[in-house]
């Protein structure tokens, strides 16, 4: 039976953010399983809505995870996708997890920071509690993932301290900032980010290809949460301790690419100029918004392989 893994991201009106969810869809359709479907769906702004791509999955089968694209957890992950999946498993948030934290030290890395430099981690914010515990842990990992000076949290909106605040804060101490933009594509919030005016601004997290390992870990802990055996033939179960669905070992490795041209490490490493265009809102693509692969959707060995060959090429070109 065809197993489906729908892919949704927030939405957003603007089309630089819509071509990197499209070259990231198009990683994880070169690094599915066999019998593994990935369907693109959207929350918000824009189609295919995950309700009609929800609807037209289950005319063909009973074996359908939602799994955001979103950073943190937030209204989206506990409210609308859990309405739209009426009784699907849902998997968490991309967001804490280590493999994100080693792409965010990567982006900061790429601006030019120094060892003393204040990084604010530049979330999109959310009124759910739990998106402000997320980007916390997400700080956490980033200290641990080799970022040496301060790591702080900070917000586009709905929570505090909001970015600028920060930045200010960090100056007042006589230090340099750098504000790592914690959010998928450009769009609204990566230009408030922007806009916040710290010495250095990190591009956004992008279509980078480690980002599959997130995705399909989160897919098989939440397939194997309704009773999936992994490929032991035990219950693939999450781990606390990395917010992921296997260990941090597990999740650390990179799963297959079918070398399909896909945004270069060195364009989404590129640090982002200050912008003056004036930007409407966008409830947007950061926002609130792991890689055990069930036996019977494929092995994981040759997709992890694929991918660390595609990896190679963009790190290669960066």
């Amino acid at each position: 039976m065809t197993a489906v893994l729908i892919a949704c991201a927030h939405g957003t009106r603007f089309e630089e953010g819509r071509v990197v969810v499209r070259e990231l869809l198009e990683v994880l359709q070169a690094t599915a399983p066999a019998g593994v479907e990935v369907h693109e769906a959207y929350v918000d702004v824009h189609g295919p809505y995950v309700t009609d791509v929800v609807a037209a999955a289950r005319e063909r089968t009973d074996d359908i995870v939602i799994v955001p694209l979103l950073l943190s957890t937030g209204y989206h992950t506990e409210v609308d996708l859990v309405e739209a999946a009426d009784g699907l498993p849902v998997a968490p948030a991309l967001g804490p997890h280590p493999v994100l934290a080693e792409i965010l030290v990567d982006r900061v890395q790429a601006t030019g920071a120094g060892p003393d430099d204040t990084v604010v981690l530049a979330a999109a914010g959310s009124t759910r509690p739990g998106a402000v515990v997320d980007v916390e842990r997400m700080a956490g990992l980033m200290s641990a993932a080799g970022i040496a000076g301060p790591v702080v949290t900070a917000y586009a909106a709905a929570s505090e301290p909001r970015i600028t605040d920060a930045v200010h804060a960090a100056r007042a101490e006589g230090r340099r900032t750098v504000a790592a933009s914690y959010v998928l594509a450009p769009g609204h919030f990566s230009r408030v980010i922007e806009k916040a005016e710290a010495d250095l601004t990190s591009a956004p997290i992008g279509a980078d290809p480690r980002l599959a390992t997130v995705v399909w870990e989160r897919w098989a802990a939440a397939r194997g949460a309704v009773g999936e055996p992994d490929a032991a033939g035990g219950a693939v179960g999450p781990d606390p301790s990395t917010g992921s669905g296997s260990s941090v070992g597990e999740a650390a490795q990179p799963v297959e690419a079918a070398g399909r041209a896909v945004a270069s490490r060195a364009e989404a490493a590129e640090p982002v100029e200050a912008s003056d265009r004036a930007v409407g809102p966008d409830p947007s693509m950061g926002s609130g918004s792991s890689v055990g692969v069930g036996s019977s959707a494929g092995t994981p060995r040759g997709a992890r392989a694929r991918l660390l060959a595609l990896f190679s090429r963009a790190r290669r070109r960066a």
